[in-house]
């Protein structure tokens, strides 16, 4: 009974956050009265893409059972994973996987800007109603993203599709703030480790030392303009130690989802991406106790010998909120 009254408490204050944040200066002044606010936080993303799943559309058996993966996003391959002598056939798959009836997010990775093949690919794509996002590779210049909004723009200007750029060579990374600020669509950057390394003659290590800059490049330049963060492929994807090794250490650098290339690991990386019960407990137990010392007219409360104030309140909204976007188990809460 207890419990179910902190969850139901916890959700209702979640709730109001929400309403809150989006109020005018005058609602929030007197809501202020009744509930703690939490000046600057933002609660606006309503969709998570913890798994990107990549499915190469030249082969329609591996189209067809990514119809019941549970990954966040499905991305049809037309670039690395498609041979250039099966490219047309990939177009015309691809048309019909988007026209199923997949209730996740679906995605194409097109050719890169400068391929020859990306016209094509965007032709075919954009008559899909069904069409989420469109995965730009190899982005480099801002006239990359403008390229593709323009023909979107033109070819379905009602759409409402979303763009990730993939940042993949040291061109991208130095150029990676106006990337993010190309257009309105852009809504997530991407890091690949393995066009980067070989793009600038970085050895990968299982360390993965050398790739830490850039990914965390991304990752803060995303973070800043409140874009999604998506890291790289783990490549062995046999070894499901490493992978899971590999996504903690992403959203502990602030990566909000992975690249996924093997359906086994899709799981794990969710998991991984979203808050353990744990954490959620914890955050819980943050918020309460905010609302609690707030009424009693203090900013910093102490909570198991550690002071807590406005930034790790704020930490806590943002780990509830992801917690029930992604459906972790509420009963944990509060334990």
């Amino acid at each position: 009974m207890l419990r179910s009254f902190r969850i139901a408490r916890c959700t209702s204050l979640l709730q109001a956050i929400r309403r809150q944040s989006a109020a005018s200066a005058r609602t929030l002044a007197a809501s202020a009265r009744t509930l703690a606010p939490v000046p600057g936080l933002d609660l606006s993303e309503t969709k998570l893409r913890r798994a990107i799943f990549y499915v190469p559309c030249s082969e329609e058996r591996k189209i067809q059972k990514s119809l019941h993966s549970p990954a966040d996003c499905i991305m049809y391959d037309l670039e690395d994973g498609v041979s250039l002598n099966r490219k047309s056939l990939a177009r015309s798959l691809v048309t019909g996987a988007l026209s199923g009836p997949q209730t996740r997010e679906l995605g194409v990775r097109i050719n890169s800007i400068g391929s020859g093949l990306e016209a094509d690919d965007l032709a075919a794509i954009l008559r899909c109603a069904r069409l989420d996002v469109i995965m730009v590779p190899k982005v480099e210049t801002p006239g990359d993203i403008r390229y593709v909004a323009s023909l979107v723009d033109k070819l379905a200007p009602e759409s409402k599709v979303k763009i990730i750029a993939g940042i993949e060579t040291a061109l991208g990374v130095v150029n990676v703030r106006d990337i993010a600020l190309a257009d309105k669509r852009v809504d997530a950057l991407l890091f690949a480790a393995e066009d980067y390394c070989a793009d600038t003659g970085i050895t990968r290590t299982k360390g993965r030392q050398e790739l830490y800059f850039a990914r965390s490049v991304v990752a803060t330049t995303a973070r800043a303009y409140k874009l999604q963060a998506i890291d790289m492929v783990t490549m062995d994807f046999r070894d499901m130690d490493v992978l899971r090794e590999e996504s903690r250490e992403g959203a502990e650098m602030g990566f909000t989802g992975k690249q996924v290339i093997h359906p086994a690991q899709v799981d794990i990386v969710q998991e991984c991406f979203a808050p353990s019960s744990e954490t959620v407990a914890k955050a819980w137990r943050i918020v309460d106790g905010y609302q609690r010392h707030y009424k009693l007219g203090k900013g910093a409360f102490d909570l198991d010998g550690k002071a807590i104030d406005m930034p790790v309140v704020k930490w806590a909204y943002r780990v509830l909120h992801r917690a029930e976007l992604a459906g972790v188990d509420g009963t944990k809460i509060g334990e």
